[in-house]
């Protein structure tokens, strides 16, 4: 007898179990580095494919990320990539995951739901826009690393926040360094929805389920039809990619790097 696809699945850079018609991803600690290894996230590119052909599943459920991927991690990455010989390499690896991750998610056609707790930088709120709902916990605050830097957000945030908030808020909020807590996202639509910390997990599930209970073609159609205003975004995204390295190229960057590295002393 022919076994199904095996949807539970642990891999270095991420894990996956699969629940009725829900799988849920999790990613590992060291998310940053790892996003940057071009040899493990092809198992996780393999397996959003084997979601992606599944009529058995419905929805992906997003779990969010440890707090080593905060303010002084995404610092600590730039900082480790500017002083190893690699260099920009490295962080165009962890930019082209980025990307390719982001056009998997909108592309699959199924309902991506997205949940998060604590300090989420920048980053990983734009990723979290290309899903299509997002549970965050009652501790949760955005904060935004970049300007420090001198870079742009990277996730394609200039992309999603325009057609969520508009052109003027969307500029205020990129542009922004001051916290959003996650009250303040819910007013603003950035998330969907609020739970208390020690329940997240169950409200983000009990959400999918709530997906998962409509017929399997509505879903499709709806992802469907929701992802074609995204017809521009590989393009953006590799626009995005070019805006960052050539910052990263300068003098200036690598001066607030270092002196941003050295606030957190060094860790």
């Amino acid at each position: 007898m022919q076994k199904g696809p095996n949807f539970d699945q642990t891999h270095s850079f991420f894990s996956a179990k699969r629940i009725d018609d829900i799988v849920i991803l999790r990613f590992n600690e060291h998310l940053l580095s790892s996003a940057a290894d071009s040899k493990g996230k092809w198992h996780l590119f393999d397996y959003l494919d084997l979601v992606s052909r599944s009529d058995e599943i419905k929805v992906v459920l997003v779990l969010g990320l440890s707090p080593e991927t905060g303010c002084k991690g995404y610092t600590r990455f730039h900082h480790e990539a500017m002083e190893s010989e690699c260099d920009q390499r490295v962080v165009e690896r962890l930019y082209n995951s980025v990307n390719q991750f982001i056009l998997n998610i909108v592309a699959l056609d199924k309902i991506t739901v997205h949940a998060d707790k604590g300090e989420v930088i920048s980053l990983f709120l734009n990723v979290s826009l290309a899903c299509n709902y997002r549970i965050v916990a009652d501790d949760t605050v955005f904060v935004n690393p970049c300007l420090k830097l001198g870079l742009v957000p990277k996730g394609g945030g200039a992309f999603f926040l325009p057609k969520i908030l508009g052109e003027g808020r969307a500029l205020e909020i990129l542009l922004s360094e001051e916290e959003i807590p996650a009250w303040r996202a819910l007013e603003l639509g950035l998330v969907d929805k609020l739970v208390p910390v020690d329940g997240l997990e169950n409200a983000a599930l009990e959400t999918a389920r709530r997906f998962a209970r409509k017929p399997g073609s509505a879903l499709a159609g709806v992802k469907r039809l929701l992802s074609y205003s995204m017809k521009d975004l590989e393009d953006f995204l590799r626009l995005e990619n070019e805006v960052l390295l050539r910052i990263e190229r300068t003098q200036e960057f690598k001066k607030r790097l270092r002196e941003e590295y050295a606030k957190t002393g060094g860790s």
